[in-house]
């Protein structure tokens, strides 16, 4: 592996603050910027080379071989940066969630109908197989949104799933974890389980940083299971059905759009392990029909700004190609 200089690091930690960013706004992509900061393949390629013969090196040649075999300063400096920008951020989202929903579903709207233009647009071949894949995938997508959620997402074993699937989207270039884990109806649950996190650590309040911890270790482990199960499975899927996946990941997005319509209607609602009542069941509605002030000007300027960040960052994603 590489032989980097403390600097080097700092700019991979960098790097991976910006991927922490992306994967914490549903639409951007964090591997989209682990393929525009040029780690994408150095980071998939020390993913896959991870596994429990790690121990046996470390046991036969000792903690310092095994670390330089396995490129863990790499991973390790990115993993850092990560979590620094989707703590800190969290917190920002939870509040501008609570204070302007309208204003950040908007501009979320905007991110993920570019996204699907960027995804639709890396298919080369429209068979009638791809037409079926893309039109199953956006009624599937479509009927999650509407449908009740099986689980609460407080609950242990759904943020197991959510990170078992959240994960397969944050290694790939183009598609969303932080969609993903929107259309599970995790997206909330997850941000405010960080935001807590955050709280405890700056409060010095050690049963916040547990009850956070609880929680994020069985996402995290599910996210560690998924990316061990699927980074090689994805890796071959792409090399031989690449047009099939993409259809899929464009109709999933495609009926995904319902959920992330900024102006909804409560139908029901649930109380969440705060004792604090939060909805449960929406359906989207018209501006004109909405309970409140609708923002449709301020609205329709954030979708434009969410619209053209991913225009912007798939330039220079090309620029990067080129």
């Amino acid at each position: 592996m590489q032989n980097r200089t403390t600097f080097q690091y700092i700019i991979i930690l960098l790097k991976g603050m910006a991927m922490g960013a992306a994967d914490v706004v549903p639409g951007v992509s964090g591997g989209t910027i682990a393929f525009i900061s040029g780690i994408y393949e150095e980071l998939i390629t020390t993913i896959h080379k991870l596994n429990f013969s790690f121990f046996k090196t470390w046991k036969k040649e000792g903690l310092k071989i095994a670390w330089k075999n396995y490129n863990l300063s790499f991973l390790v400096s990115l993993l850092i940066g990560i979590a620094i920008s989707i703590l800190s951020l969290a917190k920002l989202i939870t509040v501008l969630l609570k204070n302007h929903p309208v204003l950040v579903w908007s501009f979320f709207f905007g991110l993920v109908l570019a996204s699907i233009l960027y995804v639709g647009n890396q298919i080369t071949n429209w068979k009638i197989s791809t037409w079926a894949i893309l039109i199953l995938s956006s009624l599937l997508s479509y009927w999650i949104t509407i449908a009740e959620p099986i689980g609460s997402p407080d609950s242990t074993w759904f943020l197991f799933i959510a990170g078992f699937i959240a994960i397969i989207a944050m290694i790939l270039p183009g598609i969303s974890g932080a969609f993903i884990l929107l259309l599970l109806g995790a997206y909330a649950t997850v941000i405010g389980t960080l935001t807590q996190l955050s709280d405890g650590i700056t409060k010095l309040d050690t049963s916040l940083i547990g009850q956070a911890i609880l929680k994020l270790s069985f996402f995290g482990m599910g996210a560690l299971i998924g990316i061990k199960v699927f980074s090689k499975a994805l890796t071959w899927m792409f090399a031989n059905y690449k047009n099939l996946i993409l259809a899929a990941l464009t109709g999933f997005m495609i009926g995904a759009l319902n959920k992330v319509w900024p102006w909804k209607e409560v139908l029901k609602y649930r109380i969440n392990s705060h004792g604090e009542q939060i909805p449960f069941l929406e359906k989207s509605i018209l501006p004109i029909h909405f309970n409140g002030d609708a923002q449709l000007i301020y609205a329709l300027i954030l979708a434009i700004i969410g619209f053209l960040t991913i225009f912007l960052l798939e330039k220079l994603a090309t620029t990067k190609t080129s």
